[in-house]
């Protein structure tokens, strides 16, 4: 029976702030690492303010539910998701407090998640309940923290940072989001949101920098159709794509033999 569970990993993807892109992210490195041979599931467990339904292009749909185990839906890129925008109505407010939100996520990661050998946890924002209950009951492997460069979302990754510290869960690196912006109409760029931070934070915490996402229309467009720019051969996808190989190269490093 064991010989036919495979070995799972899990990468919670976290931020101090909300609005920083988290979800776009997660979704962009799911699909990267699918194409590069992992079966990946996204467990979305942003309670509050799911966007994996609409990202992965699986809005509308309801997963069933098997021996009390929810089967999660398969995305047209390849990749399995399971949310709570999945099991509430459209648009319907969630006024949950804390062991209920546990809860829910509980339901999601113990789904049945077949022959997935990878799950991307998408968390909300903070450090709050949800947060806590993954680090108790479902321990993952490591963490991505992703930031704006702006000062005020740096020290609220810092917090987040400190959380999976205190967990003891190892972080992989910090990725730099919203990262310059280039007029379509003139071609000027520039750094609404600064420069830099992200990298520079890196270093000043001796963590890794796995890469940079820039601020740019396409992106946008791209998630509000479903259409992760992972999928394409675009510069944009490059930018997921590079990042996703740092993710393989340190999921490789922590199963070599010492």
């Amino acid at each position: 029976m064991m010989a036919d569970k495979p070995a799972r990993r899990m990468i919670a993807i976290g931020s101090g702030k909300g609005g920083v892109g988290k979800s776009t992210l997660t979704a962009n490195l799911a699909v990267a690492l699918a194409q590069l041979g992992h079966k990946v599931g996204v467990v979305d467990a942003d309670i509050y303010g799911p966007s994996q339904p609409r990202l992965l292009a699986k809005e509308d749909e309801r997963p069933e539910a098997v021996d009390n185990k929810l089967i999660p839906l398969v995305s047209p890129h390849g990749v399995k998701v399971l949310s709570m925008g999945h099991l509430v109505k459209q648009g319907k407010a969630l006024a949950w407090r804390g062991p209920m939100a546990g809860g829910a996520l509980g339901q999601l990661v113990e789904a049945d998640w077949g022959d997935c050998d990878l799950l991307l946890i998408d968390l909300p924002p903070g450090t709050g309940d949800v947060q806590l209950s993954m680090l108790q009951k479902h321990k993952p492997d490591g963490a991505v923290l992703v930031s704006t460069p702006q000062d005020l979302a740096l020290i609220d990754a810092a917090r987040a940072g400190q959380l999976f510290d205190q967990g003891e869960i190892p972080i992989i690196g910090l990725v730099e989001n919203m990262a310059g912006y280039v007029c379509p109409h003139c071609g000027e760029a520039s750094d609404p949101f600064g420069s830099g931070g992200v990298e520079a934070a890196a270093a000043r915490l001796e963590l890794p920098f796995l890469g940079r996402i820039p601020l740019t229309m396409s992106i946008r467009q791209d998630s509000d159709a479903g259409q992760p720019p992972a999928l394409h051969d675009s510069e944009a996808g490059e930018h997921f794509r590079a990042i996703a190989r740092k993710l393989v190269d340190w999921l490789q490093s922590e199963t070599s033999p010492a």
